[in-house]
Parts: structure tokens; sequence; C-alpha cells
């Protein structure tokens, strides 16, 4: 499936190169198909799982356990095929849905209005078994330090996305199916996750639905306050605002006084990295724009400053740590790529130092291969080529997908 070159590039933008590099990218999708290894298909397995559990457990036996994945990880990292399996990734289909809306919109193309509504019939159907709600999580068990989540657990990470793929195509053709799917997913998001009070007027939502589960994660909250808020919109239903205003209270009284967010208030995960940060900047950004929120605005403009001065390099390139959890083994992330992208399309012309950077981080020498997917990282020798829908391949399309409709929009 080809995409057909502008007839006008209407800013300064590279978008002609942009809109280059979704053609090809789309010409590889449609090559590759839809189902792919992952960035945790190292430890998707029981093996896998068991010495992850086991680093988190007894870290110095845990780190020799664990030594033969990371050294692939970091010099072989297609021997992920070793491991674990292609699978197919609900977030990374919201992610596509999306993609081929903005792209419809864009060049009023029939085939990516229909790829878009054929990602959200997949999505109907790989929803969470046992749900009465529609919800969706990841197709792996995966371990953390917490312990086990087990496949198919809603995450609260991921239902957001999808809920935008919906409203997104619906805002296309008004199909009446997908605001019912919406609204489902709403009351998901309302009434099947815990909130814990942290201050008199915010709670920390859990992570998941399941018992025992934790708060404290700030994306979490950030991801449930913005889904929760667009609903408010969307539906007319205060219920949803009032626990999206206590998430967000929690998300901006969580912020450092640098400006920056942990990844979590939990005294342990308090490492500060990229894409988590463009995590939780966006959805202040999103809830902005719905709500006018000062205290939305003042977050963001801290948190702005702070990401704009740390989590770049001298050559104004994404880095993936200002504060690191751990030894890394890459230097750069294709994630950092797409999620600064979401971010400065969201906020610009609001920050000089952003624009400036989304110039240089759409500049995406070396990343895209010749078949026309994208590298996932860029290692501390060579680079790992191995493309992951979920990481993120899907994100970088969607990104500059987005910058296309928002260019044509803004001008």
């Amino acid at each position: 499936m080809g995409l057909a070159t502008p007839t006008a590039i209407r800013n300064t933008l590279p978008t002609g190169a942009v809109h280059m590099a979704v053609a090809r990218f789309i010409n590889w999708l449609d090559g590759y198909g839809e189902t792919s290894y992952d960035h945790q298909s190292f430890f998707a397995s029981d093996l896998g799982r068991s010495v992850k559990a086991l680093y988190y457990k007894q870290p110095l036996l845990g780190t020799l356990a664990v030594s033969p994945m990371i050294l692939s990880e970091a010099f072989f990292p297609s021997a992920r095929r070793l491991f674990w399996k292609p699978q197919r990734f609900p977030i990374a289909d919201a992610h596509y849905a999306m993609g081929f809306a903005f792209l419809s919109q864009v060049l009023r193309d029939e085939q990516h209005y229909r790829r878009a509504v054929h990602f959200l019939e997949v999505l109907k159907q790989t929803r969470c078994p046992g749900y009465e709600t529609y919800c969706w999580g990841y197709p792996f068990h995966w371990e953390t330090r917490l312990g086990t989540i087990r496949k198919d657990t809603p995450l609260i990470t991921t239902v957001p996305y999808v809920y935008e793929a919906f409203r997104e195509v619906h805002e296309i053709d008004r199909d009446e199916q997908w605001r019912e799917v919406m609204r489902s997913i709403a009351q998901h998001a309302l009434c099947d996750y815990r909130d814990f009070e942290t201050s008199p007027k915010s709670s920390s939502c859990t992570y998941t639905p399941e018992p025992g589960n934790p708060s404290g994660v700030i994306n979490a909250s950030a991801y449930r306050a913005f889904l929760l808020t667009q609903a408010a919109v969307d539906f007319g239903e205060h219920q949803f605002r009032q626990v999206a205003e206590r998430n967000l209270n929690f998300v901006t009284e969580s912020q450092n006084e640098d400006g920056s967010w942990f990844y979590s208030n939990d005294g342990q995960r308090d490492f500060v990295d990229h894409f988590h940060t463009c995590f939780v900047l966006k959805a202040l950004a999103k809830i902005e724009a719905l709500t006018n929120d000062r205290d939305c605005t003042k977050a963001i403009e801290r948190g702005v400053e702070y990401y704009v001065k740390n989590l770049f390099d001298e050559g104004g390139l994404p880095r993936p740590f200002s504060r690191k959890p751990r030894l890394t083994v890459y230097r750069r992330e294709l994630y950092d790529y797409a999620e600064c992208i979401n971010v400065a399309v969201l906020l610009r012309g609001r920050f000089p130092a952003l624009d400036s950077i989304l110039q240089k981080v759409l500049n995406l020498e070396g990343w895209q291969k010749q078949d026309g997917s994208f590298r996932s990282r860029q290692l501390l020798v060579g680079w790992d080529n191995t493309p992951m829908h979920r990481w993120a391949q899907a994100q970088l399309f969607r990104s500059l997908s987005f910058l296309l409709q928002q260019s044509q929009i803004k001008g």
C-alpha cells in the first residue's frame, strides 16, 4: 500500500521527508506482517521470568542468571527468536489504527481509513477475556519487581491508547459501534482500577485491576487522568472528571522541585527516563487542551524546562536517562524518538527549545533501514535491528503520521 506525495508543504517542518519515511514504512509493514518479537522476548518464557524474578529477589545471584539474556540483548539482539515467539500487541495495534486514521485525513485516502478500521476489528477480538468491559494488556506474562503480571491482565498504560484509536476513527466515520466501545473502555478505567488517597485532593491509581496491585507509578495515573478527562468531554459524565482530577492532582503534586518526575513515588523506582517523562507530559498536554487547567499548565512548563535541559545530549538528540536505575546496554532508544515527536507536536509553538529539538529529532538518518523499518536501539556497539511493533515501530509510525495531520491542520 503506497503513500501519495503531498500537494503542498505549508510549514518549516520537513514534512516531505516525513511523508517519504512513512511511505517506506508502510511498504515494509505490508510485507512483514502484524506480529513481531518484543523488548521483553528474552524474559517472556517460564525460564526467562524465573531468572528475572531471581534477579529482583537476589541481585548478585540473579545477575549471573540473567547475564546470557543481557549479553544477547547488548550484542546479539536477533537471538530473541531463541527465547520466545512473535506475537500481536494491542498497544501496537492501537498506534497503527491511529496512524492510519491520521493519514486517511491527510491524504483523503480510503485505503488508509480501511486499514485503521482493520486494526479496530482486531482490537475487538483481542480484548482481555473475563471482563465485561473492553480492556487490553500484554499477550505474555510480565515479570516485574513486584511479581508476575499475567498475560491478558488489563493495563492502564495500554487502555487509553485503544480508547484514542476508537475515538480517532469515530471522528472520521461517526460509526456508533466505535462509540459504544469507547464508553465501555471509559467504564473500565473508572471502575476497575483502585485509587489510594495521597492527599486530601489527590489519589494514585493502580497499574492493573488485580488485587494487591500497588499504586504510585506516576505515568499510570497520568494516563488514567487523561482517558477519564477525555471521556468526561465525550460523554458529558461528571463522575469521569471527578476521578480524573484526583489522579491529575497526584501527578502534579508528584513533580519534583527540578521539574522532573520519578517513575514511581514508592521510594525504589526513582529513576528518570525519557519516554516515561514524555508519557506524563503528553497526558498533561492533552488534559490542558481539554480543560485549560492552570496547574496543568504550570506542571508542563516546569516539566518541559527539565526535559529539554536534561534528557537530550549536546547535539539535541534524546538521552535515555537523566537518572539511571541500572547499567544500560544501549546508547539511544527508538521509543524516545517516537515520544519526543509526540510531545513536541502537541506543544509546538510554545517552547522554542522544544521546537528546535523537533527539527533535529525528525532527521531519522541511521534509524530507518533500507527495507523501511526502523532500528530499535543504538547499542554500545552497532544496532538492534530487530523490528518490534511495540518497541517502537508502531509508536514512531503514529507520531510521524500525527505530525503530518497536525501540520496540515495548523499549517
